[in-house]
């Protein structure tokens, strides 16, 4: 057996070897996804799908609790009314899937596999908004949407992903732009409370913005390899797509008006984030909050008196206290074991054997640090509940100081190469004139691509980065998945 938990471990490759194997090579021994006979569609399995479950009941809760209602919309779009929003469809028709024939008949229509559904909300809201009484609507929707990448890789670009896509319309432009930015907080929230993954809150350059958006605002992190990952975006879309879709309510004035809309979503390559933020060449290391399994009790000479027994009843207690805990009394060595659930990222660890038994105490080795804790059975829930507390703050306490030591102010090109050639990839901080064309030279010549200007701004220099000119915004730049 301990032939088997070096074997696995062996089959790790070292992300400072190949980080993109590394990552592969986690989604594939952790058992979070398969690949299919469709390049770029993958099958989430058990222990991957439980990790978005997690993620999906929390954030679900969050949207109902600033109001919002969960609806379903088709996945088939008429051309016609894709076409309806012209920068709309423009910005997805690379990325587009049709259908052509329905059975063995041609469709006089195609129809697109649903994007993003922003034109089928359009449409339901023309249908049901006829007056300020209707306003505001706060949908959102939990789907599968399907976009035909050319490179995929699991859960960080795939042709057909999971999300949720909240979609809402209101009566003014200010009521609008403060659910774009609410919404944008539940992200951050959920990220870093939730997720222990520090972000940076900006908003989008207009290059980058979503395709038929007045603004988008995102949130970036930070990845082991120094590559930025946009966890989330929420948009602004003004009164465009109400005057494509000819949406009209009449206010108390009895005059008619355009509504004002938003949309914002996260994917499941938050999945992807979690792995990239937090893993080692272990394996994963899951976030205690979204973790399938939060702590798993090793039984140690379980084949001795009492020893199962006592598991067993530590099970309960745990159980009983709100963790998500499993007892793994598989004929495995302890070995294996321990190697097994790091691989799979569980937060907390419980060994208890004979010795441990007749003290009245087990072993807590909690996951992203390796410290071993010994505890009082009679104290087992509260020091786990602890310790699952430590695990987070831990966590996030590391991936912050990663970020801040790859985070690198810079007041010209020939900085931002030097930085990145000494110290390697990571967020760049500049200023920027807010001229697209200095944008593209920057990443022209330096590789790394405006990811968002931060809401909390600091004054570097008084001249762009690239041109010399007078600068207008600081802006994170970087490589990004």
């Amino acid at each position: 057996m301990a032939k088997n938990n070096k074997k696995m471990v062996a089959a790790i490759t070292s992300m400072e070897e190949d980080f993109a194997q590394w990552y592969t090579d986690i989604v594939k021994k952790a058992e979070l996804i398969e690949y299919t006979s469709v390049k770029g569609c993958m099958v989430i399995r058990p222990y991957g799908y439980a990790i978005w479950e997690n993620i999906q009941r929390i954030l679900d809760g969050m949207f109902k609790e600033t109001g919002h209602e969960n609806v379903n919309m088709p996945m088939f779009i008429p051309e016609s009314l894709l076409q309806k929003e012209k920068d709309h469809v423009e910005g997805f028709s690379p990325e587009a899937a049709w259908i052509t024939y329905g059975g063995s008949e041609k469709l006089e229509e195609r129809l697109c596999v649903r994007p993003t559904s922003e034109t089928l909300f359009c449409e339901h809201y023309s249908n049901i908004i006829h007056s300020y009484r209707d306003l505001p609507k706060l949908y959102n929707q939990w789907v599968s949407v399907v976009r035909w990448e050319k490179t995929t890789r699991p859960f960080l670009r795939s042709r057909e992903f999971l999300w949720q896509e909240g979609h809402t319309i209101h009566a003014t432009a200010e009521e609008a732009i403060e659910e774009t930015e609410r919404m944008l907080n539940v992200y951050t929230d959920f990220c870093q409370n939730v997720l222990a993954m520090p972000v940076v809150q900006g908003k989008k350059t207009e290059s980058d913005k979503f395709a038929g958006a007045v603004s988008t605002y995102a949130i970036e992190a930070l990845m082991h390899d120094g590559k930025a990952l946009q966890a989330g975006t929420s948009h602004y879309f003004g009164d465009g797509f109400a005057k494509a879709f000819d949406i009209q309510y009449t206010d108390k004035e009895n005059k008619l008006r355009h509504p004002h809309q938003t949309s914002w979503g996260v994917t499941t390559r938050l999945i992807g984030a979690i792995i990239m933020t937090h893993g080692d060449d272990n394996g994963l290391v899951l976030p205690p909050a979204v973790a399938p399994i939060q702590a798993v009790i090793v039984p140690i000479a379980q084949h001795k008196e009492g020893v199962l027994d006592k598991a067993a009843e530590l099970l309960q207690t745990l159980k009983a206290s709100g963790v998500r805990v499993k007892m793994d009394d598989s004929d495995n060595s302890p070995g294996w074991k321990f190697a097994e659930y790091e691989m799979k990222g569980v937060p907390v660890r419980v060994e208890i054997g004979p010795k441990d038994i007749e003290n009245n105490q087990c072993v807590l080795v909690t996951r992203h640090n390796g410290e071993k804790t010994v505890v009082s059975l009679d104290e087992l829930a509260d020091a786990v509940a602890e310790k699952l507390k430590e695990v987070h703050d831990g966590m996030y306490a590391k991936a912050l100081a990663n970020r801040e030591a790859h985070t690198y102010a810079c007041t010209s090109l020939e900085e931002i190469t030097k930085a990145l050639e000494e110290k390697g990839d990571g967020f760049i901080k500049a200023m920027w004139c807010g001229e697209e064309a200095c944008e593209d030279e920057v990443k022209e010549k330096t590789g790394v691509g405006s990811r968002c200007i931060p809401f909390a701004q600091e004054n570097l220099s008084e001249t762009c980065v690239c041109c010399g000119k007078p600068a207008k915004h600081m802006v994170y730049w970087g490589k990004a998945y």
